[in-house]
This record gives C-alpha cells, sequence and structure tokens, in this order.
C-alpha cells in the first residue's frame, strides 16, 4: 500500500475552497474569499512552514475551521 503524498500548498488551500463548496453549499466567490482571509490571517502558515500536514484529511479540518471563523 503506497502512502498518498502530501499536497503542494496551493493545492491545499484549492481543496480548502472545493470542500467549503461541497460541505457547506457555500459558492465559489465566498469559499474563495473565506480562504483568502484565512490564509490573511495567517491561519495556513503552519502548512507552508510544514508542507506534509497538507492532506485531504487535514484539508477537511482546515475547511470546517474557516468556515466557523472566517464565513
Amino acid at each position: 500500500m503506497s502512502k498518498v503524498p502530501p499536497l503542494i500548498y496551493e493545492e491545499h488551500l484549492d481543496e480548502v475552497a472545493t470542500l467549503l463548496t461541497e460541505l457547506f453549499d457555500a459558492d465559489d466567490q465566498a469559499a474563495i474569499a473565506m480562504v483568502m482571509r484565512a490564509q490573511a490571517d495567517d491561519f495556513f502558515s503552519g502548512h507552508d512552514d510544514d508542507p506534509s500536514i497538507c492532506t485531504l484529511k487535514r484539508a477537511q479540518l482546515d475547511a470546517r475551521t474557516v468556515y466557523a471563523k472566517y464565513r
């Protein structure tokens, strides 16, 4: 069984935005705006420092947190 490599930082942000549209019915513009606000607030700075945490599982957790804090 091969290990799935982590996403690159930009892919992770895209995945979080996609999950915001899928999980919370946000439209694309709103999802992108939430991710951008979170990024400006340094929410994702740890992801940039440690790319190994940019996983699909982490993206789901991040989407829930971003939605709760930045909607």
